[in-house]
């Protein structure tokens, strides 16, 4: 069955849900975030920690993909990943990502800018050793990115490493595989309302210190 454009652009919703004012943020975005991430899981909303990481490649493009937050600290968002894979690459080359999250379930999306440094060692350790073993022999065994020629080149890959593993309770994170932190230079919390005339208030970072400013929408 075929959609006609006039379907699709049809497509809406009305935002009303919610207001976002400068009296109902607080003066540092990561501590704003938290408390929007709190309402966020009290709402139930699915995958609240689900995050589009936007990376520029070689060509100049700018590279999507959906990414799991993993920790929230003063510094920044943490998340993990394969160093080899093609956001690890362009990592290498350009260091400067932005991350956006959308919460449908409360009308509210975040949007943020800034710099990834990795994470060091024992963070990713850490982090490694608390996934579930089939996680952690799936990080070994696949080469994120690289092309297969089939679905089973996997598979037998993965039975390998299971088989390697055997008996072995502490699976060690293997080197090419690890976390990064984005640190923030700007962020705008965006608040869905009715006639498209949304809420966003944007916080720069400017000489160590936060600037809020409403933009329209």
């Amino acid at each position: 069955m075929s959609i006609t454009h006039k379907e699709i652009a049809s497509i809406r919703d009305e935002y009303s849900r919610f207001s976002l004012t400068e009296a109902d943020v607080v003066a540092d975005p990561i501590v704003q975030f938290h408390d929007w991430f709190k309402q966020a899981l009290m709402a139930e909303v699915l995958e609240p920690n689900a995050m589009a990481l936007s990376t520029i490649n070689n060509d100049g493009f700018p590279v999507s993909r959906i990414v799991l937050l993993k920790d929230i600290k003063p510094s920044g968002f943490s998340f993990f990943t394969n160093y080899e894979s093609n956001k690890g690459k362009e990592l290498l080359v350009n260091n400067k990502v932005s991350l956006l999250f959308f919460w449908a379930e409360l009308q509210r999306q975040v949007r943020l800018e800034g710099m990834v440094e990795k994470l060091p060692a024992e963070e990713s350790d850490e982090y490694f050793g608390s996934r579930p073993r089939g996680s952690r022999i799936g990080a070994i065994a696949s080469s994120q990115s690289s092309k297969l020629v089939s679905r089973e080149v996997l598979e037998n890959r993965v039975a390998q490493v299971t088989k390697e593993y055997e008996g072995v309770e502490e699976i060690p994170r293997p080197s090419y595989w690890g976390g990064y932190q984005v640190k923030p230079v700007r962020v705008e919390f965006w608040q869905g309302r009715s006639s498209r005339l949304h809420d966003r208030l944007v916080y720069t970072l400017e000489n160590e210190d936060w600037i809020i400013n409403r933009i329209a929408p």
